[in-house]
């Protein structure tokens, strides 16, 4: 059922140089389960449709979002507010719904995932108390694009965890037995800046779509070709919520007929009509469309940023 408020793609673009702000203490995730020293696998749970792990931070423990459409690292103002008026950017950063403003940087000495180890990170400190209301959960911050990207990422909505494997710079991972399961098919991907986008097609109309593990719902732009538009059924009126907390209202609905390849194809999905033009200042890109959660619940995908390459593996046959 859809809900009043959702946030969708919780992404910032981030293209200004950044300061040297001092170090935070490792991130640790003490439920990740390490499979050998390149690969780890971290359970997350659904508040509403966003993934979120656990984590603790400086003696604080809370949820961090999955989301493939942040550019960096991003701390919640909230939790972490010693922050000094040389950390704060020259500029505002563009979000998806309007501008984000008063944002800050700080230096992550360490991010450690159990017997990962990544250092010297920049993260975007901004507010992020909206979503927390909304939401009604802790969140320490969001996890994006320059800590995923060294990874072979596994989004398994049927298990409900994550897999990360280091990959070489040819996006080979080096640990050579990650999958138990088969991968059934694959699809190329342009990387726009940090937005994953690839071409399909509604109705055999050519779209252009982005993913992003935190789209609540699928978006759709209302100025795409009418005969793509005419398998986008209406259902309701709802309030979308972006990072800069300004809220817009959307026509919301199922769209049916979306292909990405002969082979690859989906159900119908919860999507909501909407004008994308701020979205796409935001990113550097021409997008029709955003594929998030309902591309997740009907795909377990595999993310290879260094080949630009997604993987599926099918989900388990129900006999019941």
């Amino acid at each position: 059922m859809l809900r009043s408020f959702i946030i969708l793609c919780l992404a910032l673009s981030t293209h200004l140089a950044f300061a040297n702000t001092g170090a935070l203490n490792p991130i640790l995730f003490s439920n990740a389960e390490t499979v050998n020293q390149y690969t780890t696998r971290i359970p997350f749970k659904l508040v509403d449709h966003l993934m979120v792990v656990e984590a603790e931070l400086l003696n604080q423990r809370g949820n961090f979002i999955i989301d493939t459409g942040a550019e960096s690292m991003i701390l919640n103002k909230v939790h972490f507010p010693d922050l000094y008026e040389h950390q704060r950017k020259n500029q505002s950063t563009s979000g998806v719904l309007h501008s984000v403003e008063d944002l800050y940087e700080k230096q992550i000495k360490e991010f450690i995932l159990q017997n990962f180890r990544l250092e010297n990170k920049t993260s975007d400190v901004i507010n992020l108390s909206h979503i927390e209301k909304t939401k009604k959960v802790k969140i320490l911050g969001i996890i994006g694009y320059n800590i995923l990207k060294d990874y072979e990422v596994f989004v398994d909505m049927h298990l409900n965890q994550i897999t990360l494997s280091k990959v070489d710079a040819f996006g080979n991972t080096l640990d050579k037995h990650v999958y138990l399961e088969k991968i059934v098919d694959s699809l190329d991907f342009n990387l726009k800046n940090h937005t994953i986008v690839v071409n399909g097609t509604v109705n055999n109309q050519k779209i252009k779509f982005g993913i992003d593990t935190a789209a609540e719902f699928n978006q759709i732009n209302k100025r795409i070709n009418k005969d793509a538009l005419k398998y986008f059924i209406p259902k309701k009126r709802l309030i979308l919520r972006g990072v800069s907390k300004r809220r817009v209202e959307v026509l919301a609905g199922k769209l049916h007929r979306v292909r990405l390849s002969e082979s690859i194809y989906f159900g119908p999905m919860y999507t909501v009509l909407t004008n994308l033009s701020k979205m796409n200042e935001a990113f550097g890109t021409d997008l029709d469309g955003i594929l998030g959660y309902e591309f997740f619940a009907q795909k377990r995908t595999i993310i290879n940023y260094q080949k630009k390459k997604l993987y599926f593996i099918n989900y388990p046959i129900n006999y019941k």
